[in-house]
């Protein structure tokens, strides 16, 4: 299971609020964190805001745009793959998952089976200009049998930490925890050297820190999507290692920068 460092600046209705706000305080499995908010109205992006005014229906976090697209626009959980579920039976022509504000997981495991649904339906997904796909989203990224991902969106990654405090430092390199994740990068079309790489990438930062990429850095990463063959494309930077040297049959995972506002 995940766990946030911050607070989720980014509430459940996504609304702008107006007026002066006041230290507003969040709790959230015991961690309680406060924000205050020196401006007379928070920050939505335009293109959340447009979603949300688009949306014919809602699920969970997912917004349904038209009979063919729908949108993520917040943090998956538990009862995620079950709106996905009733979203796809109750609109069953779309085709595209389009990642709008995506903070991250508040459940590890729902997550990934989510990814695997959204891989099964044959989904392709779009991460367009202004998206915003951070930590445990970036798993369900890569469930696309298509991905689009546009220059001006961004992504970020960081060491994950479980819900005992435990990170994948302190977990050895053929234990589950690991395996979990790169199992699933390979379902989802990776090689297992691709898979260890991009694991050990986003376990290059600390779970309190970030690595934050653009969208032409990503599509590198994946391999895949607009752009990702060109003649003449930069090279990966170089691999981090993680501490131990073999990551090849390693899988692990990333927690939500919840905090960021986009």
């Amino acid at each position: 299971m995940r766990r946030f460092p911050l607070v989720l600046a980014v509430l459940a209705s996504h609304l702008a609020v107006t007026g002066p706000v006041a230290a507003q305080t969040f709790v959230y499995e015991e961690m309680v964190e406060e924000w205050v908010d020196t401006s007379a109205q928070r920050f939505v992006s335009p293109q959340l805001a447009h979603a949300e005014q688009q949306a014919i229906a809602a699920y969970g976090p997912f917004r349904v745009l038209d009979g063919s697209r729908a949108a993520l626009v917040g943090i998956t959980d538990s009862y995620s793959p079950g709106q996905f579920a009733q979203m796809l039976a109750d609109f069953p022509g779309i085709a595209t998952l389009s990642f709008i504000e995506c903070p991250g997981t508040y459940d590890d495991r729902a997550n990934l089976h989510l990814g695997r649904m959204i891989r099964a339906r044959g989904l392709a997904v779009d991460v367009p200009e202004g998206g915003s796909v951070r930590s445990g989203a970036v798993e369900l990224v890569l469930a696309g049998t298509s991905l689009t991902i546009a220059d001006g969106a961004e992504f970020a990654v960081h060491a994950w930490l479980d819900d005992r405090g435990l990170g994948a430092w302190d977990y050895a390199p053929d234990s589950p925890e690991h395996a979990k994740y790169l199992d699933y990068y390979r379902e989802m079309g990776m090689s297992a050297a691709d898979a260890g790489q991009f694991y050990a990438m986003t376990n290059s930062v600390p779970f309190e820190s970030a690595l934050w990429l653009d969208g032409a850095e990503m599509r590198r990463w994946m391999h895949r999507g607009e752009g990702e063959a060109e003649a003449g494309a930069a090279p990966l930077p170089p691999m981090p290692q993680l501490a131990y040297a073999d990551v090849a049959g390693l899988t692990g995972s990333h927690l939500d920068l919840g905090a960021t506002v986009n």
